[in-house]
């Protein structure tokens, strides 16, 4: 493996100075002819994701029965599953059949960039859910005054300009960053990599993943706890066939943010502790967890459990007229 690294490392030496130009997925390690089979298998699960998601978004799109605040915010998260997917799947692809697994660094920090935006868009987009719900629940007279389509779009937009927003400062300080190596022990490039590989970190930049880490997890969390909280308050005072109708409708949701939360667990506990006396093949497994699972699970969940969308995908696919 020392061979290895060494002879795919490329570093220019500039003025005495050290300038990295590309990063090196140690990860992927010598992996033979499983290439052609690991190849296979993901690009097969990357074109299902896409697919499954993309088929509730023309649903949602052509069914005007289904242009509906929650169904609304529903189309976005399923696009958002895709933009994620695509942050990680056509690097893992490309590099099967590389050598050096190298990556340059534009890429490496774009990849980074779209992983944490996406991320923390993915979680306020669960955040604006939950906030329907507890309208939609607590306030039913009132609900479409307070979540109009009009206003559902400027929510929709207020999560993007957020997520983009929250994360640019926090990127900003680790660009400038001076790396003393280039090796990252993933499959992807992530930033408390990066950090790791810098030869010196400031307060500015923990102070800045602090940041927003309390922007893109803690608040959202929190927002959500609140409105499911109320929600579960109000569901003491009704009848029982309503309280099943609110575990039906809310059910998706819980389902996505417990994995999303198991998922984030996983890559947490993967870059702040060291894990190595886990099996390779099981660590590599457990970085991308939310990778795998994540973008599936939410167009299972709603597609499959909801039976509005269910009516129109079999309308849509299986009505001849």
């Amino acid at each position: 493996m020392t061979h290895f690294v060494a002879r795919v490392v490329r570093i220019k030496k500039m003025e005495n100075s050290t300038e990295v130009v590309s990063f090196v997925l140690s990860a992927y390690g010598n992996i033979g002819n499983l290439k052609y089979l690991y190849f296979i298998v993901i690009l097969l699960w990357y074109i299902l994701i896409c697919a499954t998601n993309s088929i509730l978004i023309v649903v949602i799109y052509k069914d005007r029965r289904l242009h509906e605040p929650m169904y609304l915010l529903l189309c976005n998260l399923f696009i958002n599953e895709i933009y994620i997917s695509t942050s990680l799947y056509p690097l893992l692809l490309s590099q099967m059949f590389s050598d050096t697994h190298e990556v340059t660094l534009p890429w490496c920090f774009l990849q980074i960039f779209c992983f944490y935006v996406f991320g923390c868009a993915q979680f306020c987009s669960l955040t604006a859910m939950a906030y329907d719900r507890y309208v939609c629940i607590c306030y039913p007279l009132q609900y479409n005054v307070l979540m109009s389509n009009g206003r559902v779009g400027k929510i929709i937009l207020f999560v993007w300009i957020y997520s983009f927003i929250s994360y640019i400062v926090c990127i900003s300080f680790v660009i400038p960053l001076t790396l003393c190596g280039n090796v990252i022990d993933k499959v992807f490039c992530d930033q408390q990599s990066v950090n790791q590989l810098a030869c010196s970190v400031s307060p500015l930049t923990s102070i800045s993943d602090l940041s927003f880490g309390f922007m893109s997890l803690i608040i959202p969390f929190s927002l959500i706890s609140v409105s499911y909280t109320k929600i579960l308050w109000v569901c003491l005072f009704v009848s029982k066939g309503s309280k099943q109708k609110v575990i039906a409708t809310c059910t998706p949701q819980i389902v996505s943010l417990a994995n999303i939360f198991v998922g984030v667990a996983f890559l947490f506990l993967g870059s702040r502790l060291d894990i190595r006396y886990i099996p390779d093949k099981m660590r590599i497994i457990l970085s991308i967890y939310i990778h795998i699972l994540q973008p599936m699970i939410t167009p299972f969940m709603y597609g499959l459990y909801l039976p509005k969308i269910r009516q129109s995908c079999k309308r849509l696919l299986f009505d001849k007229k």
